[in-house]
């Protein structure tokens, strides 16, 4: 099977972080609306109300980051896309594509003992990142036997 081009984006974080941040912004707004006059004295103006809803989008959009990994690699190279930050190797710079043992992620083996983690291949993730795994090999294969 010939692998043309490889996209991968973890799955199980993705099932967790989404309600989590919908969880999160909709408590806030509901704490903000109903944050009034309290039996202690204080008193919670219109813009405590506002920073709170804000907080609560603040925490979901910080939540929902992490579903923002994602690999792409075709012929040409790979492009990692980690929660902050996207980079794109050629292939030649590229000396392995690994999984250690007891890893969270998958990792690209750069030059001078250097990585880069592959966040949207997690372990997590089992068989689907075990799948990714393989076609990435096997692409990185084909793009060697090609040159």
């Amino acid at each position: 099977m010939s692998a043309e081009r490889v996209e991968v984006r973890p799955r199980k974080v993705r099932r967790v972080a989404i309600p989590i941040a919908v969880v999160l912004v909709l408590a806030f707004a509901v704490v903000g609306l109903l944050l009034r006059n309290t039996p202690t004295g204080v008193i919670f103006s219109v813009s405590d109300q506002v920073a709170m809803v804000a907080l609560g989008l603040l925490l979901g959009g910080g939540v929902m980051l992490l579903t923002r990994p994602r690999l792409r690699a075709d012929a040409d190279g790979v492009e990692v896309r980690n929660i902050i930050g996207t980079q794109r190797f050629s292939w030649p710079l590229v000396q392995a594509v690994t999984f250690p043992d007891g890893a969270s992620w998958a990792r690209l083996e750069l030059p001078e003992d250097e990585y880069v983690p592959i966040m949207a291949i997690q372990a997590s993730d089992g068989e689907r990142a075990i799948k990714a795994m393989r076609e990435l090999r096997e692409l990185r294969r084909e793009v060697d036997a090609e040159n």
